[in-house]
């Protein structure tokens, strides 16, 4: 775990309760008081209706594979023992789309649609990053 050498997100503000929810094993993203919309990617105001009324919650963590790619190539050099693997678009069951990776499935057993749920990787004491997995 320490030795974890990818590039790693780094928490500000508005994005830090996301990565304390993601160590604790949880999947938790905003939702708009004012209009009661699911929001992600973390932000200051509603991406619906502008309003600065955001409040963090525990959500499903269940979706489907909204969309992927098969990365051929690393995107980063420290990816290169990777290849080949998933970058995908989950649509939360709650609505929202968030970029991931699905793990614990083969690339040939992928399919639009197909459920999925949040898993959870430490990858260093401090971070914990959001993968999904099939249902």
């Amino acid at each position: 775990m320490a030795d974890y050498k990818k590039p790693l997100p780094h928490p500000t503000a508005v994005t830090l309760p996301f990565w304390e929810a993601a160590k604790r094993h949880e999947l938790q993203i905003q939702q708009c008081g004012s209009c009661r919309a699911y929001v992600f990617y973390p932000r200051e105001v509603c991406s619906e209706c502008l309003s600065p009324d955001m409040s963090w919650v525990q959500v499903s963590g269940k979706g489907i594979l909204y969309s992927y790619t098969i990365a051929q190539a690393p995107t980063h050099s420290s990816f290169t023992e990777d290849v080949p693997y998933v970058i995908a678009i989950v649509e939360l069951a709650e609505g929202p789309h968030i970029t991931t990776n699905i793990v614990g499935c083969k690339i040939e057993d992928l399919k639009v649609n197909m459920p999925v749920v949040a898993s959870f990787a430490d990858v260093t004491p401090d971070i914990t990053l959001v993968k999904f997995r099939p249902a």
